[in-house]
């Protein structure tokens, strides 16, 4: 069996709902959770976090990405996965089965942080409007708390339940409690390889390669006829579960979680490539192009920064204007739609681009 038909059948079983959300009264599970159910769901995200098997947000929480998250990680080392319980329950007090996990490498699940000045550095005032970001030279974080939760893939809440009274007025040296994950460096995001800086050239205003589906489905023939040649590393994208997975071969290595078109603007089905990565993008805001598809002569010119509309990282696809790209609002991941793209943590895009090269073949499903 191939991977993507694996990786689609576990994907509708990690997918399936017995009862709509609001049609389920409240049961004894879904009492609010304990000190101890948040720091064992902390825990385990951190866990799957570590294991580049990205849970989303680190809120403390059993949610629907921690299950699916869990899920793939299982398949990963050939295990049956969990059912999980009814889709929408995203604070879920029911925990799944973590029979064989080594947790105890967690330890401890939370560590002190002190901010530093680097931190500082990126904070400053951020207008709501586009006609006024365009005008800056920077999208920074709002706040220093903003900054620290997303360098700890922390959702916002839990960084104020670990430090209560603390997170409003942050200056350098100040200690915080932060989940105990790889740290998202801002500031190291210019020496991720591969990749290039090009900040001469707006990423969303290239040209898109002529009959790229037939052109990629001849490359993956050719490829295939070749057993000398590397293992191959794919993305696969599943639009029903919002999970995106890196495959070498036939088996998942890595799983992150995606937001994906709207029904104005799909995500384009079929076989792409990656044609190109970019650091720290410049984005053309095209308003009627994000929601209907159709370029127009009033657009803004959206400097780099973590609060850049596509985040600080662009993975090009061979088709014009599509890309797996960064977020200026990791609480959208899978809970909003995007206007064509692939959307993902900054955090989690920038290690999907250590690990993807120009020319792997993405398949969206």
């Amino acid at each position: 069996m191939n991977a993507v038909l694996r990786f689609a059948i576990l994907a509708t079983l990690i997918s399936t709902s017995i009862f709509p959300a609001g049609a389920r009264q409240k049961t004894a599970q879904e009492k609010t959770p304990s000190k101890g159910d948040i720091e064992a769901a902390t825990r385990l995200q951190v866990f799957l976090d570590r294991a580049n098997f990205s849970p989303g947000k680190i809120d403390g929480h059993y949610g629907d990405f921690t299950w699916k998250a869990l899920a793939l990680y299982r398949e990963s080392r050939g295990e049956q996965p969990q059912t999980p319980p009814p889709q929408g329950k995203t604070k879920s007090a029911v925990a799944p089965d973590v029979t064989g996990l080594d947790l105890a490498s967690v330890d401890p699940v939370v560590i002190p942080y002190s901010v530093t000045e680097a931190d500082l550095q990126s904070v400053g005032p951020l207008p709501s409007n586009v006609p006024a970001q365009a005008k800056l030279k920077f999208l920074p974080y709002r706040s220093a708390a903003e900054a620290v939760a997303e360098k700890f893939h922390s959702d916002f809440h839990l960084l104020e339940q670990l430090n209560p009274g603390k997170t409003k007025t942050l200056k350098s040296g100040d200690q915080l409690l932060v989940p105990n994950v790889e740290p998202f460096d801002l500031a190291s995001v210019k020496e991720i390889k591969p990749g290039s800086e090009v900040a001469a050239q707006v990423v969303n205003d290239v040209e898109e390669e002529p009959d790229a589906q037939s052109k990629n489905a001849e490359e993956n023939k050719e490829r295939q006829k070749n057993e000398d040649a590397p293992v191959p590393v794919t993305v696969k994208i599943d639009t029903r579960t919002n999970m995106l997975g890196v495959f070498e071969g036939d088996k998942i290595m890595a799983a992150y979680p995606v937001t994906i078109g709207s029904a104005q603007t799909e995500s384009p089905i079929g076989e792409w490539k990656v044609r190109r990565i970019t650091k720290m993008p410049t984005f053309r805001y095209d308003k009627e192009m994000l929601q209907h598809g159709q370029r127009s002569s009033n657009f803004h010119l959206l400097p780099p920064g973590p609060r850049n509309p596509v985040g600080v990282m662009w993975i090009a696809l061979n088709k014009k204007g599509i890309a797996i790209h960064g977020t200026n609002d990791p609480d959208s991941i899978g809970r909003a739609s995007s206007h064509g793209c692939i959307r993902l943590a900054n955090w989690d895009v920038v290690r999907l681009a250590t690990k993807i090269k120009t020319g792997d073949s993405v398949s969206i499903y």
